[in-house]
């Protein structure tokens, strides 16, 4: 049926399918939630400041 070194080739093809897998899986959960919650914090923040210092501004 397979030789040894199509096993192996076979092997290997399963093991970088699960390998990517599993790091898209990790990413769509841990890596983009992290990245876009710390993206709008920084927008936030950004705003808050520049609403603070036209406030400061006019009060000026």
């Amino acid at each position: 049926m397979f030789e040894f070194d199509q096993y192996l080739g076979f092997l290997a093809f399963l093991t970088i399918l699960t390998i990517g897998f599993w790091l898209m899986i990790f990413l769509m959960v841990f890596v983009m939630p992290y990245w876009m919650m710390g993206a709008m914090m920084e927008r936030f923040k950004e705003k808050r400041a520049e609403k603070r210092a036209k406030r400061e501004a006019l009060t000026q």
